[in-house]
């Protein structure tokens, strides 16, 4: 694992893209950044960060045999990397918001955007990008944040945490190829936020509508039971839950 370590850079994303067209990467080369000046989110959203308080890095990740087909697997092996390494530090709490959301309680602690390129029909290769609110305690403008330092009351070491987020990351991709979807989805939907308990949601024209998350489809949809016995699938453009 190489870690490259930057004062500044627009995102760490776009940083590790660049690079790659530039000279060879090595696989599971990190692109670490202290201040991210144009940090994304899901698409169309922002990703904002206290310069120097939090973790914000992509991961190159190659594969040799991974269908593009099974792009949600990677979703979930990434997300669950992420929980397993925060539940070591007994973070409170702690939920996956699908599709990658890492909450504690109903508070967001970590985002997860995945670019995923294409040979054929099989994934080449993925920039995994991750930005996690650790040692900041204000977030004004965003009342659905929070940090690990807010939710556990103590400090942590940046870069120990960073090494410790990328070995279980790394184990995790590792096994993926092995690892059967129904196991590795039973796992995933066990740590998923609201399974289970009713909510409400809103599609693309603001309606809003009941329901219950009864879990996701192999392509990565979330289903929803709208009604007694009839269940919904929506992408994520499709659908958003409130809480």
């Amino acid at each position: 694992m190489q870690v490259i370590k930057l004062n500044a850079t627009d995102s760490t994303n776009g940083f590790l893209r660049r690079k790659m067209t530039s000279e060879p990467v090595s696989d599971f080369t990190v692109v670490w950044a202290l201040e991210q000046t144009q940090g994304r989110g899901q698409p169309g959203r922002a990703w904002h960060a206290e310069k120097g308080k939090n973790l914000t890095f992509s991961v190159l990740k190659k594969f040799d045999s991974l269908q593009a087909s099974d792009h949600f697997r990677l979703n979930m092996a990434v997300s669950m990397a992420i929980y397993d390494a925060l539940a070591a530090h007994s973070v409170p709490e702690l939920r996956i918001k699908w599709p990658n959301d890492i909450l504690s309680g109903s508070r967001k602690l970590c985002g997860v955007l995945i670019e995923n390129h294409l040979k054929g029909t099989r994934l080449a290769h993925s920039i995994i990008g991750i930005g996690l609110n650790v040692n900041q305690v204000s977030f004004a403008a965003l009342p659905g944040a929070s940090s690990l330092r807010l939710v556990s009351g103590r400090d942590f070491d940046l870069e120990g945490l960073l090494y410790q987020l990328c070995d279980t990351l790394a184990h995790a991709l590792g096994n993926l190829p092995q690892t059967a979807f129904e196991e590795q989805c039973g796992a995933y939907e066990a740590r998923l936020f609201r399974k289970d308990r009713p909510a409400t949601f809103s599609g693309p024209d603001g309606r809003q509508f009941p329901g219950i998350i009864r879990g996701v489809s192999p392509d990565g949809q979330l289903i929803v039971e709208v009604e007694k016995g009839v269940r919904q699938t929506f992408d994520f453009q499709g659908v958003r839950m409130h809480y």
